[in-house]
């Protein structure tokens, strides 16, 4: 009885299931365009693989990856944009965070009260500008987008200014220099990170040298010695924070390599098929076929091929139509697929013409398995496709001589096929 291939199970076992009764449709997108099964459920390539649906903050790497290209899309500058305003506003809560202990420490009456105003306003000042800056697109301009460097030397030096006008408390503002320097290396490059380094030390080294400013750590009273307290509690919590976005920074970068490794493989193994019929294209065959003729010459054993020709196919394409052309194929190599070994490699050489190779096959198996071929594809119901249709084929066989060539090996093949049709046709001829 006549029978369709399972496209589930297409490849080393034959497998066959109820053929469509005449008259019922054909899907016109059926699996056979994305078999051999490591293809089924390929991931979109359109960025979503590399997993960047999740918050470009807490997956920085995959943000970074939507900046590869020179022109990034509209979706991949708000992605930034978005980015950095988190960044920004992070910022603008440490600032405000020191603020509040200013105030503490001014409510102790270790500073006068204005400095707390002082530096909520020079540091949210800063966060604003850049800011304009970032709206605007003025910072796309440049391969640092984020102005890592710029900023963390604005920062410092705000720091340090008030390290200065306000020493009594001086030990807050080294604390917070030392949080700034850790955040800005997180996305720094080692030229950023040295020259910010060398900005910081120059600033410490004037600081310290060149003035006698008595830079402090107030634990005089129980409110001094409170706010100092705070000083080190916050300075801790933010390290920590730095070392959780720092290992999320790690995470995202592993587990998108990992993505990327994937999608190249799958690329790379996409490019070796036919887009048509899911079987090898003509260049990843032909680089088989030359292995497997190295191979046999190397360990002395027999090699056959077949080249495979549909008959009367520019028949059916005329008769039927190029959409009923293009189904008989997908039918003909899954029918293939169904009945060879998984060492067998098939690939389509052009047109309705394909080729089969058989490590470790002498001539009369070859014969013997394409014979098999030949009768199961006659065999098939074509009339579910159109009424009255019959698909046959018609195959030369050739196994490889000591010392022969690709060149001459398809040859031979060649000629055995042209007898094959002269012939009849839906016959099997050896060279």
């Amino acid at each position: 009885m006549s029978a369709y291939p399972d496209p589930a199970n297409f490849r080393g076992q034959t497998r066959t299931v109820a053929p469509p009764r005449e008259g019922d449709s054909v899907p016109k997108d059926t699996k056979p365009k994305g078999f051999p099964p490591r293809f089924l459920g390929l991931s979109s390539t359109n960025g979503e693989i590399m997993g960047t649906a999740a918050s470009p903050f807490l997956n920085p790497i995959a943000a970074e990856l939507e900046g590869v290209d020179p022109r990034p899309t509209a979706e991949a500058l708000w992605r930034r944009a978005k980015q950095r305003r988190q960044i920004q506003a992070m910022i603008a809560a440490s600032y405000m965070l020191d603020a509040l202990l200013l105030l503490v420490y001014a409510h102790a009456g270790t500073i006068p009260a204005t400095i707390g105003p002082a530096y909520a306003a020079s540091g949210l000042l800063s966060v604003a500008v850049y800011l304009v800056l970032s709206e605007t697109g003025f910072t796309e301009r440049f391969k640092d987008h984020y102005f890592v460097a710029a900023q963390a030397t604005a920062s410092m030096t705000l720091l340090l200014a008030f390290t200065w006008i306000a020493p009594e408390v001086g030990v807050m503002f080294l604390c917070t220099l030392f949080i700034v320097f850790n955040f800005s290396s997180l996305r720094s490059t080692p030229r950023q990170t040295a020259v910010v380094w060398t900005a910081m030390a120059a600033g410490l080294a004037g600081l310290f040298l060149l003035t006698d400013k008595p830079i402090s750590m107030p634990h005089g009273s129980y409110l001094e010695r409170f706010a100092t307290m705070s000083v080190f509690i916050l300075t801790i919590g933010r390290c920590m924070f730095l070392g959780i976005y720092s290992s999320s920074m790690r995470q995202s970068l592993y587990q998108s390599g990992q993505k990327l490794k994937e999608a190249y493989k799958r690329i790379e193994e996409l490019a070796e098929l036919d887009e048509l019929t899911g079987s090898f294209n003509r260049r990843c065959i032909m680089r088989m076929l030359g292995d497997e003729i190295a191979r046999a010459h190397r360990s002395k054993t027999p090699c056959s091929i077949a080249l495979i020709d549909l008959d009367w196919f520019k028949r059916i394409n005329d008769t039927y139509g190029h959409p009923t052309g293009d189904e008989v194929l997908r039918t003909f190599a899954i029918s293939v697929f169904a009945n060879i070994r998984n060492v067998d490699r098939f690939g389509r050489y052009g047109g309705e013409e394909f080729l089969l190779v058989l490590p470790d096959t002498p001539d009369e198996g070859a014969a013997r398995i394409l014979d098999r071929l030949r009768a199961i594809i006659a065999d098939l119901d074509w009339s579910a496709f159109s009424p009255g249709m019959r698909v046959t084929i018609s195959a030369g066989v050739a196994t490889l001589a000591a010392g022969e060539t690709a060149d001459t090996f398809l040859a031979r093949a060649d000629r055995a096929l042209y007898a094959a049709k002269a012939q009849g046709r839906n016959r099997i001829a050896s060279s």
